[in-house]
């Protein structure tokens, strides 16, 4: 039911209603998401293809809404930084999955457990219909422990 919800208020978020971007499908355990974006008059650049803050707003929170749900309330992530490198021209539909494996979360949590911060980076592509990469975005979180709240 949290993944529905999840899907249902994202999709109408009003800057992914706006650009036209849907969330698609949630894994049950959120380890995984897909997102598709169409080619709109309101997401069109001035040569007619999909928007560069677009394509990277249609995949921009999701790595870090995953680890928080995965790693839960006992570890602060947020995101630290951002690039996205534009392949080729979106001329239709996108879409991007994009996943967090159950050992890179392991892995994450080992070293924010040990006691420093972690910035995993994730690397995402949106691709066109055909399958073409049309950007590679790469995301890189913070992760640490919380701590303890003081008496």
């Amino acid at each position: 039911m949290r993944r529905l919800f999840l899907r249902w208020r994202l999709s109408l978020y009003p800057p992914y209603l706006g650009a036209g971007i849907r969330v698609v499908e949630v894994a049950p355990d959120l380890r995984a998401i897909e997102v598709r974006m169409g080619l709109h008059f309101w997401n069109r650049n001035y040569v007619g293809t999909q928007f560069g803050g677009s394509l990277y707003s249609m995949v921009d929170p999701f790595y870090m809404l995953m680890l928080m749900y995965r790693l839960g309330p006992g570890y602060v992530v947020w995101d630290k930084a951002a690039s996205v490198r534009f392949r080729r021209p979106g001329r239709g539909p996108v879409r991007a999955r994009l996943e967090i494996p159950e050992e890179r979360e392991e892995e994450i949590r080992r070293s924010a457990d040990a006691g420093g911060k972690v910035e995993p980076v994730f690397v995402c592509q949106v691709r066109d219909e055909a399958g073409e990469v049309v950007a590679e975005v790469e995301k890189t979180l913070h992760v640490r422990r919380k701590e303890p709240a003081s008496r």
